[in-house]
């Protein structure tokens, strides 16, 4: 065009570019004017739409807020349009005229421009639009990337002496007037936020956010949040530039995220839709060839091809265009040298680098976020898998892998096959970017390019050995730590035990051997990684040597240019080599947790023909066993069950009997099908309940516990309640129903968690209830009414099996079955097997010797009670009605009953439980100062930032030195000898790649010193920690930092360390080279810097809390996954596997949610700086091209553009490395949480240490003792005093929730008491260590706990007693027969939580440690509720002659336990109500404890 021929190139591209961009922007207008005209014309010939009408009354009530942000972005507009205008009227007023028309040309056409974006950018606000339109960010940029243009070439001419190239001053002002304003404009362009907020000022339902239709199809989502991510609907360019993203970093720049800020996953991305499609392709393989074991890798990768084959086009090109900047070199050098080809070449190959180092950004940006995205549905997958496979676990398979194992599976090896998509593609993209290298290198060094393929063949045959040695460290690694989660695992399910006994301890110390274990192949691993390191990072140079060499002896002329591109291709290729060992170790990694995976996946399950469904209609009988045998080791030549025959009719009632370890609680796992069937049938006609005697509560508010999933039907549940006697206990609870209950009900008292379960099974309304022992851990009176109430009347019309060592609870079976030694060796009626004597008989007779007890006491008593100070408190008429008061169900709580002992826990659980602590903000500097000065006291840190100094140094001056030693161009002379030419670049290469074998030396060294640490210091924190710390804490987030936290600072967070350093000092040395070429680059270094730096905060204040949130919602996920496993048979009994199937996928997708946003954070903060990063090396290509030939060094200047092409992945991963290292040190923030747990008081206080024989006579005295659980709390036990005299046994007794577990727990210490004082022959526990009281004392606690091992180890752990003691122990306990039959002996296994034992027989373990502890006072807490009435006379006689000179304190709910103690302590809403002996409590007819005796010996007749 004529106008455009006097202008200067920029000048008249800038007015061309202004004029097309005006031309798109009417276009849009009339195309918008156009619709708009239609919408109207249609709105005539029909009604107008409600919707549409209330989204207009919705607007019409909202207001716009606007904020400084877009004050300032329409300021800079008004500004640009008002230096035009001056420009405009400048020329106009001086040329007058005479004024040229391509004066006025620019200046009118921008005038223009700036007015149509000044008005474009007002219409947001008045739109409300929180994004400014596509089109005014693009014209901002390009205005910004113009005006700089426009400024160069003026400075140019300015400084030219050539009078063709004069300046018109007025544009050029105006230009530079306008620079700073479109430099914001430029930023906000990029950002694209508007700051513009709608306020709605009326009631409307406009504020609500709008339902995403069909996308909360799922009524387990989120709701808190009601939005779907756009991510699954945005357009080509949102998500190109990844402003999908862009409103929820808003919210969380403007304040803390929280996880309903987080939207939703779209569902094709959530864990159902991954796990239909992984489990579906598994289950092909598995139909397909029944014969072969199913693929996992094969199942993972049809499930998923289609993503991989999108990120491997990404990953194709994004290879390809990498390669372009290298091929180009030799050209730029050739062209800078003066070889010119064609007119304006400089400016070609400058877009020409510039466009691909564009796409090589774009297209690296959406590989990286679709590897992301893979990976999520991987682990989502394969972690409902391994859930899933959980559930239906076998009791073999169950023994073979622990809950710990199976944590481990998920938390670890699930991860690490899920991070495996990153290198996926690696594998074929190495032999790509090898040959595009190889062609290059052809073109720069002819057939010396031969050697190059056989080097890099060497290098990578180098690495076979390198990655069978990885496998075998990291499958010893793997080992290691599932063992020590698996013992972790152990020890939080049973601290209180561990306390109680005073084996803290003992059990750390284990641990912190198992920790030592690990170390050492942590150590092994990452010391040969570091050695690895040093050989790929040599291979680059190895491979460079080998390839220049050749040159040289086959006659091959170097130049710079040549040199230099094979340099930057050697630059290229060293990142895949390097990155090589990465693949290899974790291809050896991921191949480990896939075989792992795939064994788990592979185990046996339980079969589904265990049992027979019978349809109802067809038959009368619910249970009908024929000729059946079982045996939970088939292996075994010992049955467990044999000959079993059993026809149980629709709606009766069956008794089941029998000594401990007579197998009742497997006959009813054989009516479940959990236990293996040998020969038989088990037909069952009609759903099921199991009441397991071992209760299983999850974590939640009770209410939950009892729905179970099912709906609530409020009369129901009512019903429900009192038929469970549950009404008075939640009246005792601040909360009721709704109280949060503690990690496996450990807040909960024994019977309110067995009534817990009851109440459970009633609500589901099933039509066989199978109650394995369900009074055991209940008083007389309670187990009177919750028979009447629960089985004779509440499940009178079902079908009930319940085993019971009860035996006034028998005679109102239809049926009783009488076990022994796993065979029914009587079945009939109660009056008929009593004639028929034998095993029945002798079970009935030793329940009446115990009620016997309870008739005549000796006059022996006399000279106990001249001993005992009289506290008995005789009441009144009025208390004697309280107390019958207490036992009616419509009574309400008095004002004096208020909160009672289980109250306090369970208030602070109300608080505590529902959400984990995290910090907000900013993770503080002291974080950063401790983490680096934990190990050596930092003094590692400064020689890793020398060492890789040092190699950066080297680096740049073993490639300087070979770009300025070859000649610039074809036929210059070489400026020195070839064997020079490579020893210096040798001796500088290679020692540069031996500072950095130094640095990773130092990093492993620093980081593993570090990480051991901080395992030690949190782990004895734990262990320090008070008994509420455990009643409080879910075991699953004591565990998510044990094992995901504490596995990042192991392997992570040094090494996240020394990249940030490594980058930064790379960072440094390119822009050091390319300002050292071309100042002029520092002009935008600076400004880009400080925006990279702004973008940096702006992302970190989101990507901070999505990853404190990440890291909170990881916890629930394993805490569900140990909890279900815990309780498998009873969801498998309820059938509720479903429902449990379906809670994990909604936890899964609560983590994916915040992991996937921040994954996009970080591509979207990366894109941004590669994006700035790619317009710096563009205008340092612009300003070298424009250079004339000859002002500048050829070499240096490919040299720039060498390193040039490397800054924007540099600039980002600087950035990267920052934020990726700010995300992962949020592990070490949560490890110094537990770090600063707040601790019991010290193990010894070695002044105050009592005598070794301490305590001699075992008198307790209680000195106006109150005990509560919380400052804030009301007293649980109130001025309680009394005294145990020495060698007596005390019975306590009283009501649930009267104070009895809070006095034990006060007399160990577990709770400090407020006021008073406990004394224990004449001295204060309080004054002495906890260890030197708790090692003194001795507990038989309610629920028995074996921790695997062997028999040996759970009787005698700290390793003090001889065989011949144990033994003894042994057959005092009546268990010396029992171990004796086993092939192992004191070695025989117990499994996890004693399973291979029976409830009983873990009861008498329990006794034999008492027996061998010999300690002057004893505990019973209920510690005979789960054995038969025979056992409980054997245990209590065994007692009686072995602790005849000890203090036996006894809690028992059964009289016949307490009756003969020397003392009775009656306790009553803490406080004491009676203290005497027996014989006197029992002549006072009104006497509370007479009430209990009375209750337990007329209940069987009272039924």
């Amino acid at each position: 065009m004529p106008l455009f021929r006097n202008l200067p190139l920029p000048e008249a591209a800038a007015a061309a570019a202004h004029a097309a961009l005006l031309a798109v922007a009417l276009l849009l207008l009339l195309l918008r004017g156009a619709r708009a005209l239609v919408s109207r014309c249609a709105s005539c010939l029909k009604a107008p739409r409600r919707n549409a009408a209330a989204a207009d009354r919705a607007l019409a009530g909202a207001g716009a807020g606007v904020g400084a942000w877009y004050r300032a972005a329409l300021a800079c507009c008004a500004y640009a349009l008002l230096a035009q205008v001056a420009a405009l009227s400048y020329e106009v007023a001086v040329a007058g005229s005479h004024v040229a028309v391509e004066a006025l040309l620019l200046p009118a056409v921008q005038a223009l421009a700036w007015t149509t974006l000044l008005a474009l950018a007002q219409q947001v606000r008045s739109v409300g639009w929180d994004r400014f339109p596509v089109l005014v960010r693009v014209w901002w940029v390009v205005s910004f990337a113009l005006c700089v243009g426009i400024a160069y070439d003026d400075s140019r001419r300015l400084m030219s002496d050539d009078e063709a190239s004069a300046v018109d001053y007025a544009h050029m002002v105006a230009n530079f007037a306008s620079a700073p304003a479109l430099g914001f404009l430029c930023l906000v362009g990029v950002m694209g936020s508007t700051g513009v907020e709608l306020e709605f000022t009326d009631d409307s339902d406009a504020h609500e956010p709008l339902l995403l239709g069909g996308q909360l199809r799922d009524a387990d989502e989120e709701p808190g949040c009601l939005r779907v991510t756009p991510y699954g609907d945005a357009g080509v360019v949102s998500l190109a530039t990844l402003s999908w993203l862009s409103p929820l970093l808003s919210v969380g720049a403007q304040r803390p995220l929280e996880l309903t800020d987080i939207p939703l996953m779209t569902h094709k991305d959530r864990a159902k839709s991954c796990y239909k499609a992984m489990s579906s392709q598994y289950e092909r393989q598995r139909v397909e060839c029944p014969g072969s074991e199913p693929s996992l890798a094969w199942a993972i990768l049809k499930s998923f091809w289609r993503e991989a084959a999108i990120n491997g086009s990404f990953a194709a090109v994004n290879t390809v265009v990498s390669y372009v900047g290298p091929y180009l070199i030799s050209y730029f050098v050739d062209y800078l040298s003066g070889k010119i080809v064609f007119n304006h070449e400089g400016y070609i190959l400058a877009s020409v680098f510039f466009a691909a180092k564009l796409l090589e950004t774009l297209t690296a940006r959406q590989w990286y976020l679709g590897v992301d995205v893979m990976g999520i549905h991987v682990k989502s997958g394969l972690t409902a898998m391994v859930y899933r496979k959980g559930l239906r676990l076998s009791n073999s398979s169950r023994q073979s892998h622990t809950s710990g194992e199976i944590v481990n599976y998920m938390a670890v090896d699930v991860q690490r096959v899920g991070d495996y998509a990153w290198y996926f593609h690696d594998i074929w993209m190495l032999p790509l970017q090898i040959i595009l290298a190889l062609a290059i290198l052809y073109k720069n060094v002819g057939i010396a390019m031969v050697s190059t393929l056989v080097a890099t063949a060497l290098s990578i045959a180098a690495s076979v050995p390198v990655a069978k040695l990885q496998e075998h460290y990291q499958d010893k690694l793997m080992t290691s730590k599932d063992e020590r989660m698996r013992k972790t695992a152990e020890c939080l399910k049973n601290f209180r035990i561990l306390k109680l006994q005073a084996w803290e301890d003992r059990y750390r110390l284990k641990l912190e051997e198992m920790r030592n274990v690990e170390c050492k192949w942590l150590r092994y691993a990452l010391y040969s990684q570091a050695a690895v390191t040093f050989v790929f990072w040599s291979s680059p140079i190895f491979v460079a040597v080998i390839t220049f060499g050749t040159c040289i002896l086959l006659g091959g002329e170097l130049t710079a240019g040549g040199v230099l591109s094979a340099l930057a291709t050697f630059r290229i290729l060293q990142e895949p080599l390097r990155n090589f060992p990465d693949l290899i170790s974790m291809i050896a990694q991921t191949r480990v947790s896939l075989d792992r995976l795939s064994h788990f996946l592979q185990q046996e399950e339980l079969p589904d023909d265990a049992t027979i469904t019978v349809p109802q209609a067809s038959t009368d009988k619910a249970i009908d066993i024929n000729d059946a045998a079982f045996s939970w080791n088939p292996s075994s030549p010992t049955l467990t069950l044999s000959g079993i025959h059993l026809s149980v009719v629709r709606g009766m009632r069956v008794a089941v009997c029998g000594v401990i370890g007579s197998g009742k609680s497997s006959l009813l796992s054989s009516i479940l099908g959990e236990i293996p069937k040998l020969c038989g049938q088990v037909k069952v006609s009609g759903s099921a309940a199991y009441v397991p005697q071992t209760a299983w509560i999850q974590s939640g508010n009770i209410e939950e516990n009892i729905l179970f999933g099912s709906p609530m039907d409020k009369q129901r549940y009512k019903r429900v309640l009192e038929a469970c006697s549950l009404k008075k206990d939640l009246q005792l609870l601040q909360y009721g129903d709704q109280t949060i209950i503690g990690d496996r009900g450990i807040n909960l008292s024994g019977g309110q968690k067995q009534r817990v379960q009851l109440a459970r099974a009633l609500y589901q309304d099933a039509d066989i209830y199978l109650l394995d022992d369900p009074f055991s851990a209940v008083d007389a009176h309670t187990g009177s009414e919750l028979f009447r109430e629960y089985i004779l009347t509440a499940l009178a019309s079902k079908t009930v099996i319940y085993v019971t060592h009860q035996i006034e609870f028998l005679p109102a079976a239809d049926l009783i079955l009488v076990l022994k030694d796993g065979h029914i060796t009587q079945a009939g009626k109660y009056d008929d097997l009593l004639q028929a004597g034998t095993d029945f008989n002798a079970l009935v007779c030793a329940h009446k010797e115990a009620i016997e007890t309870m008739e005549i006491f000796e006059d022996s008593e006399e000279d106990i009670v001249s001993s005992v100070p009289n506290k008995r408190l005789t009441p009144s008429i009025s208390n004697i009605d309280n107390l019958k008061n207490k036992i009616s169900e419509n009574e309400k709580p008095s004002s004096t009953r208020g909160i009672k002992e289980k109250k306090k826990p369970e208030e602070r659980k109300k608080r505590s439980v529902q959400e984990e602590e995290r910090e907000r903000g900013r993770v503080s500097l002291n974080v950063y100062l401790s983490y680096m000065g934990e190990a050596y006291k930092g003094t590692l840190i400064p020689l890793i930032i020398l060492a890789q100094t040092m190699f950066q140094v080297l680096q740049i001056a073993s490639n300087w030195w070979m770009a300025w030693a070859n000649p610039q161009t074809e036929g210059d002379a070489p400026k020195t000898n070839s064997v020079v030419l490579l020893v210096v670049y040798m001796s500088l290469a290679f020692g540069s790649s031996l500072f950095v074998f130094v640095r990773s030396l130092l990093v492993a060294t620093f980081g593993l010193a570090t990480a051991q640490k901080l395992f030690v210091k949190m782990l004895r924190c734990v262990f320090r920690a008070p008994m509420s710390f455990f009643d409080t804490t879910p075991s699953g987030r004591i565990l998510n930092r044990v094992s995901v936290d504490q596995s990042v600072v192991d392997l992570d967070i040094a090494f996240r360390l020394g990249g940030f350093a490594s980058t930064t000092i790379q960072l440094l040395g390119i822009v050091a080279v390319m300002s050292k070429v071309t100042w002029q680059v520092l002009i935008l270094i600076v400004p880009m810097a400080v925006a990279c730096m702004w973008m940096q905060r702006y992302y970190i204040a989101s990507s901070r809390e999505l990853t404190r949130i990440l890291s909170v919602q990881k916890s629930p996920v394993i805490h569900l996954f140990s909890e279900s496993i815990a309780g498998a048979a009873t969801i498998r009994g309820f059938g509720q596997e479903k429902r449990f199937m379906k809670r994990n996928l909604y936890l899964l997708d609560c983590f994916a949610r915040p992991l996937f946003s921040s994954l996009a954070a970080i591509e979207w903060l990366c894109l941004r700086m590669e994006l700035l990063s790619t317009f710096v090396f563009a205008f340092c290509m612009a300003i070298l091209v424009s250079f004339p030939p000859g002002t500048i060094e050829p070499s240096m200047a490919g040299l720039a553009v060498t390193y040039g092409l490397n800054l924007n992945a540099r600039m980002s991963r600087w950035i990267l490395s920052f934020c990726k290292l700010e995300n992962r040190i949020i592990s070490v923030e949560r490890i110094y949480q537990y770090c600063k747990l707040p601790s019991e008081a010290p193990l010894l206080i070695e002044n105050c240490r009592p005598p070794s024989s301490w305590p001699e006579n075992g008198k307790i005295e209680l000195v106006d003792l109150k005990v509560r659980y919380k400052d804030d709390l009301p007293l649980v036990l109130h001025g309680i005093s009394c005294m145990f005299p020495g060698g007596k046994k005390i019975g306590i007794v009283g009501r649930t929730g009267s104070g009895k577990s809070t006095l034990i727990q006060a007399l160990f210490r577990l709770i400090e008491p407020t006021g008073g004082k406990i004394i224990i022959d004449d001295i204060d526990i309080s004054g002495i260590g906890l260890h030197d009281l708790r090692s003194r004392l001795s507990i038989i606690p309610q629920d028995p706990t074996l921790f695997e091992g062997t028999v040996r180890m759970n009787l005698d752990p700290l390793e003090e007693c001889t065989d011949q003691e144990i033994w003894e122990a042994l057959e005092k306990c009546q268990l010396g027969e029992v171990i004796r039959s086993k092939e192992e002996k004191l070695d025989s296994p117990v499994l996890e939580n004693g399973d291979n034992w029976s409830v009983g027989q873990r009861q008498l373990i329990a006794l034999g440690r008492a027996l061998l502890k010999q300690a002057k006072i004893l505990v019973l807490d209920e510690a005979t509720a789960s054995v038969d009435t025979a056992t409980d006379n054997l245990i209590q006689k065994i007692i009686r002659s072995e602790f005849k000179d000890c203090t036996v304190c006894t809690i028992a709910h059964r009289i016949p336990t307490v009756i003969d103690s020397d003392l009775v302590l009656v306790l009553s809403d803490g406080k004491i109500t009676e203290f005497d002996t027996p014989q006197r409590l029992l002549e006072d007819k009104s006497s509370m404890f007479m009430q209990l005796v009375s209750e337990y010996s007329t209940r069987s007749s009272c039924i």
